[in-house]
Protein backbone atom coordinates (compact mmCIF):
# COMPACT_ATOMS: atom_id res chain seq x y z
CA UNK A 1 0.00 0.00 0.00
CA UNK A 2 0.99 3.61 -0.48
CA UNK A 3 0.60 6.25 2.20
CA UNK A 4 -0.20 9.92 1.67
CA UNK A 5 -2.17 12.88 2.93
CA UNK A 6 -2.51 16.63 2.68
CA UNK A 7 0.51 18.91 3.10
CA UNK A 8 -0.92 22.08 4.70
CA UNK A 9 2.06 24.19 3.73
CA UNK A 10 2.34 26.57 0.79
CA UNK A 11 4.33 25.68 -2.31
CA UNK A 12 4.79 27.57 -5.54
CA UNK A 13 6.39 25.11 -7.93
CA UNK A 14 7.02 21.36 -8.32
CA UNK A 15 10.37 21.53 -6.55
CA UNK A 16 8.89 23.09 -3.39
CA UNK A 17 5.98 20.65 -3.49
CA UNK A 18 8.28 17.65 -3.87
CA UNK A 19 10.44 18.73 -0.93
CA UNK A 20 7.35 18.77 1.33
CA UNK A 21 6.14 15.41 0.01
CA UNK A 22 9.54 13.88 0.73
CA UNK A 23 9.65 15.38 4.22
CA UNK A 24 6.33 13.67 4.97
CA UNK A 25 7.55 10.43 3.34
CA UNK A 26 4.45 10.19 1.16
CA UNK A 27 4.44 7.75 -1.75
CA UNK A 28 0.97 8.70 -3.00
CA UNK A 29 -0.23 12.28 -3.30
CA UNK A 30 -3.32 14.37 -3.72
CA UNK A 31 -3.33 16.33 -6.94
CA UNK A 32 -1.04 19.35 -6.42
CA UNK A 33 -3.11 21.45 -8.86
CA UNK A 34 -6.75 21.81 -9.82
CA UNK A 35 -8.40 22.18 -13.21
CA UNK A 36 -7.77 25.94 -13.29
CA UNK A 37 -4.02 25.36 -13.64
CA UNK A 38 -2.47 26.06 -17.02
CA UNK A 39 -1.71 22.96 -19.14
CA UNK A 40 2.03 23.56 -18.86
CA UNK A 41 1.84 23.75 -15.06
CA UNK A 42 -0.19 20.53 -14.92
CA UNK A 43 2.43 18.74 -16.99
CA UNK A 44 5.28 20.05 -14.85
CA UNK A 45 3.75 18.59 -11.71
CA UNK A 46 2.88 15.34 -13.47
CA UNK A 47 6.45 14.97 -14.73
CA UNK A 48 7.78 15.65 -11.23
CA UNK A 49 5.50 13.01 -9.75
CA UNK A 50 6.47 10.40 -12.33
CA UNK A 51 10.19 11.12 -12.08
CA UNK A 52 9.97 10.55 -8.33
CA UNK A 53 7.80 7.42 -8.51
CA UNK A 54 4.80 9.10 -6.92
CA UNK A 55 1.23 8.06 -7.68
CA UNK A 56 -1.47 10.72 -7.86
CA UNK A 57 -4.20 9.10 -5.84
CA UNK A 58 -7.02 11.64 -5.86
CA UNK A 59 -8.32 14.70 -7.60
CA UNK A 60 -10.95 16.24 -5.34
CA UNK A 61 -14.18 17.97 -6.31
CA UNK A 62 -15.89 18.84 -3.01
CA UNK A 63 -18.83 20.69 -4.55
CA UNK A 64 -22.58 20.24 -4.10
CA UNK A 65 -23.90 18.64 -7.27
CA UNK A 66 -27.33 18.30 -5.62
CA UNK A 67 -27.78 21.90 -4.56
CA UNK A 68 -31.32 23.26 -4.76
CA UNK A 69 -29.79 26.47 -6.08
CA UNK A 70 -29.70 25.93 -9.84
CA UNK A 71 -26.70 28.21 -10.35
CA UNK A 72 -24.69 26.54 -7.59
CA UNK A 73 -25.57 23.09 -8.90
CA UNK A 74 -24.61 23.99 -12.47
CA UNK A 75 -21.25 25.38 -11.34
CA UNK A 76 -20.61 22.30 -9.21
CA UNK A 77 -21.40 19.97 -12.11
CA UNK A 78 -19.09 21.83 -14.48
CA UNK A 79 -16.32 21.83 -11.89
CA UNK A 80 -16.77 18.09 -11.30
CA UNK A 81 -16.43 17.45 -15.04
CA UNK A 82 -13.31 19.63 -15.21
CA UNK A 83 -11.77 17.85 -12.22
CA UNK A 84 -12.53 14.43 -13.67
CA UNK A 85 -10.91 15.57 -16.92
CA UNK A 86 -7.86 16.64 -14.89
CA UNK A 87 -7.77 13.24 -13.17
CA UNK A 88 -7.87 11.60 -16.58
CA UNK A 89 -4.96 13.75 -17.79
CA UNK A 90 -2.88 13.04 -14.67
CA UNK A 91 -3.70 9.33 -14.62
CA UNK A 92 -4.96 9.71 -11.05
CA UNK A 93 -6.40 6.68 -9.31
CA UNK A 94 -9.70 8.52 -8.95
CA UNK A 95 -11.62 11.76 -8.91
CA UNK A 96 -13.65 11.97 -5.70
CA UNK A 97 -16.65 13.93 -4.49
CA UNK A 98 -19.60 13.34 -2.18
CA UNK A 99 -23.07 12.98 -3.70
CA UNK A 100 -24.08 16.28 -2.14
CA UNK A 101 -26.91 17.56 0.02
CA UNK A 102 -30.36 18.92 -0.68
CA UNK A 103 -30.10 20.97 2.50
CA UNK A 104 -28.54 24.40 3.20
CA UNK A 105 -25.07 22.99 3.99
CA UNK A 106 -23.33 21.42 1.00
CA UNK A 107 -22.10 18.39 2.94
CA UNK A 108 -24.72 18.45 5.70
CA UNK A 109 -27.65 16.36 6.84
CA UNK A 110 -31.17 17.04 5.66
CA UNK A 111 -34.45 15.14 5.42
CA UNK A 112 -34.44 15.50 1.63
CA UNK A 113 -31.13 13.63 1.40
CA UNK A 114 -33.13 10.42 1.92
CA UNK A 115 -35.88 11.04 -0.64
CA UNK A 116 -36.20 8.90 -3.79
CA UNK A 117 -36.16 12.08 -5.88
CA UNK A 118 -32.82 13.19 -4.43
CA UNK A 119 -31.33 9.75 -5.02
CA UNK A 120 -32.55 9.73 -8.63
CA UNK A 121 -30.98 13.17 -9.18
CA UNK A 122 -27.73 11.91 -7.67
CA UNK A 123 -27.61 8.92 -10.01
CA UNK A 124 -28.31 11.14 -13.03
CA UNK A 125 -25.64 13.61 -11.90
CA UNK A 126 -22.93 10.96 -11.60
CA UNK A 127 -23.85 9.56 -15.01
CA UNK A 128 -23.73 13.03 -16.58
CA UNK A 129 -20.28 13.76 -15.12
CA UNK A 130 -18.83 10.45 -16.30
CA UNK A 131 -20.49 10.60 -19.72
CA UNK A 132 -19.16 14.11 -20.32
CA UNK A 133 -15.54 12.99 -19.85
CA UNK A 134 -15.62 9.28 -20.75
CA UNK A 135 -12.47 8.55 -18.72
CA UNK A 136 -10.19 5.65 -19.60
CA UNK A 137 -7.32 6.28 -17.17
CA UNK A 138 -9.22 7.10 -13.99
CA UNK A 139 -12.51 6.61 -12.13
CA UNK A 140 -15.15 8.91 -10.74
CA UNK A 141 -15.92 7.97 -7.13
CA UNK A 142 -18.16 9.03 -4.27
CA UNK A 143 -16.97 9.29 -0.69
CA UNK A 144 -19.46 7.74 1.76
CA UNK A 145 -20.96 10.07 4.34
CA UNK A 146 -22.76 9.52 7.67
CA UNK A 147 -25.98 11.27 6.58
CA UNK A 148 -26.38 10.84 2.84
CA UNK A 149 -26.06 8.04 0.33
CA UNK A 150 -24.05 5.92 0.33
CA UNK A 151 -23.84 5.37 4.10
CA UNK A 152 -23.26 1.60 3.98
CA UNK A 153 -21.31 -0.78 1.74
CA UNK A 154 -24.58 -2.33 0.59
CA UNK A 155 -25.90 1.06 -0.48
CA UNK A 156 -22.64 1.77 -2.32
CA UNK A 157 -23.07 -1.44 -4.31
CA UNK A 158 -26.62 -0.41 -5.14
CA UNK A 159 -25.40 3.02 -6.24
CA UNK A 160 -22.85 1.39 -8.54
CA UNK A 161 -25.57 -0.80 -10.03
CA UNK A 162 -27.88 2.16 -10.56
CA UNK A 163 -25.21 4.42 -12.07
CA UNK A 164 -24.14 1.57 -14.36
CA UNK A 165 -20.92 3.06 -15.67
CA UNK A 166 -17.59 1.22 -15.96
CA UNK A 167 -15.71 4.37 -14.93
CA UNK A 168 -17.57 4.58 -11.61
CA UNK A 169 -15.50 3.20 -8.74
CA UNK A 170 -15.40 3.17 -4.95
CA UNK A 171 -13.78 5.62 -2.62
CA UNK A 172 -13.71 3.93 0.79
CA UNK A 173 -14.04 6.05 3.90
CA UNK A 174 -15.06 3.49 6.51
CA UNK A 175 -14.94 6.04 9.33
CA UNK A 176 -17.69 8.10 7.68
CA UNK A 177 -19.91 5.02 7.73
CA UNK A 178 -19.35 4.33 11.45
CA UNK A 179 -22.46 6.34 12.23
CA UNK A 180 -24.12 4.27 14.95
CA UNK A 181 -23.10 2.54 18.22
CA UNK A 182 -23.20 -0.99 16.78
CA UNK A 183 -20.79 -0.17 13.97
CA UNK A 184 -18.60 1.64 16.51
CA UNK A 185 -18.28 -1.24 18.98
CA UNK A 186 -17.95 -3.77 16.14
CA UNK A 187 -15.66 -1.57 14.06
CA UNK A 188 -13.14 -4.18 12.90
CA UNK A 189 -15.88 -6.51 11.72
CA UNK A 190 -17.73 -3.68 10.00
CA UNK A 191 -14.58 -2.49 8.23
CA UNK A 192 -13.81 -6.05 7.14
CA UNK A 193 -17.33 -6.24 5.73
CA UNK A 194 -16.66 -3.06 3.73
CA UNK A 195 -13.54 -4.56 2.21
CA UNK A 196 -15.27 -7.85 1.45
CA UNK A 197 -18.15 -6.19 -0.40
CA UNK A 198 -16.32 -3.31 -2.08
CA UNK A 199 -12.73 -4.55 -2.41
CA UNK A 200 -12.62 -5.12 -6.20
CA UNK A 201 -13.88 -1.60 -6.86
CA UNK A 202 -11.87 0.43 -4.32
CA UNK A 203 -9.66 3.10 -5.90
CA UNK A 204 -8.60 5.08 -2.82
CA UNK A 205 -9.06 5.00 0.96
CA UNK A 206 -9.25 7.60 3.72
CA UNK A 207 -7.88 6.65 7.13
CA UNK A 208 -9.07 8.38 10.29
CA UNK A 209 -10.23 7.21 13.73
CA UNK A 210 -13.35 7.42 15.89
CA UNK A 211 -14.15 8.02 19.54
CA UNK A 212 -17.67 7.76 20.99
CA UNK A 213 -18.82 9.62 24.09
CA UNK A 214 -20.70 7.72 26.77
CA UNK A 215 -23.48 10.27 26.67
CA UNK A 216 -27.11 10.64 25.70
CA UNK A 217 -27.61 10.68 22.80
CA UNK A 218 -24.99 9.10 20.51
CA UNK A 219 -22.00 11.32 19.78
CA UNK A 220 -19.20 9.86 17.66
CA UNK A 221 -16.14 12.04 17.09
CA UNK A 222 -13.72 11.82 14.20
CA UNK A 223 -10.13 11.92 15.53
CA UNK A 224 -6.68 11.37 14.08
CA UNK A 225 -5.39 7.80 13.74
CA UNK A 226 -4.19 6.51 17.10
CA UNK A 227 -6.44 8.79 19.14
CA UNK A 228 -9.54 6.61 18.86
CA UNK A 229 -10.52 2.96 19.04
CA UNK A 230 -9.81 1.60 15.55
CA UNK A 231 -7.24 -1.20 15.39
CA UNK A 232 -5.05 -0.36 12.43
CA UNK A 233 -2.91 -3.46 12.92
CA UNK A 234 -6.02 -5.34 11.76
CA UNK A 235 -7.17 -2.81 9.16
CA UNK A 236 -3.91 -2.33 7.25
CA UNK A 237 -3.64 -5.99 6.15
CA UNK A 238 -7.05 -5.52 4.51
CA UNK A 239 -5.65 -2.56 2.59
CA UNK A 240 -2.51 -4.48 1.62
CA UNK A 241 -4.58 -7.24 0.01
CA UNK A 242 -5.87 -4.74 -2.54
CA UNK A 243 -2.39 -4.36 -4.02
CA UNK A 244 0.90 -2.54 -3.39
CA UNK A 245 -0.20 0.70 -5.08
CA UNK A 246 -3.47 1.12 -3.18
CA UNK A 247 -3.68 4.76 -1.98
CA UNK A 248 -4.31 5.32 1.72
CA UNK A 249 -4.67 8.95 2.82
CA UNK A 250 -4.75 10.41 6.32
CA UNK A 251 -6.95 13.49 6.35
CA UNK A 252 -8.79 16.25 8.21
CA UNK A 253 -5.78 17.32 10.26
CA UNK A 254 -4.91 20.92 11.09
CA UNK A 255 -1.29 21.30 10.00
CA UNK A 256 1.88 19.82 8.54
CA UNK A 257 3.15 18.44 11.85
CA UNK A 258 -0.04 16.54 12.67
CA UNK A 259 -0.02 15.02 9.20
CA UNK A 260 3.53 13.85 9.84
CA UNK A 261 2.45 12.43 13.20
CA UNK A 262 -0.56 10.60 11.74
CA UNK A 263 1.47 9.17 8.87
CA UNK A 264 4.11 8.03 11.35
CA UNK A 265 1.48 6.26 13.43
CA UNK A 266 0.14 4.40 10.39
CA UNK A 267 3.68 3.33 9.48
CA UNK A 268 4.26 2.00 13.01
CA UNK A 269 1.02 0.02 12.82
CA UNK A 270 2.15 -1.31 9.48
CA UNK A 271 5.40 -2.56 10.98
CA UNK A 272 3.53 -4.31 13.80
CA UNK A 273 1.19 -5.94 11.31
CA UNK A 274 3.92 -6.92 8.86
CA UNK A 275 2.44 -4.69 6.15
CA UNK A 276 4.72 -3.12 3.57
CA UNK A 277 3.97 0.61 3.30
CA UNK A 278 5.73 2.33 0.44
Amino acid sequence: MRLGGSIERDYHNPEEWLALVKELHYSVVLSPVDSSAAPAVRQEYLACARENHLIIGEVGVWRNCLSKDDSERKQAMEYAKAQLDLAEELGARCCVNILGSHGPVWDGFDEDNYSPETYALAVDSVREIIDAVKPKNTFYTIEPMPWMAPDSPEQYLQLMKDVDREAFGVHLDFVNMINCPERYVKSTGFIRHCFELLGPYIRSIHGKDVLMDRAYTTLIHEVMPGKGTLDYTKILPMVEKLGPDTPFFVEHLPDFDTYAQAAGYIRECGKKAGVVIL
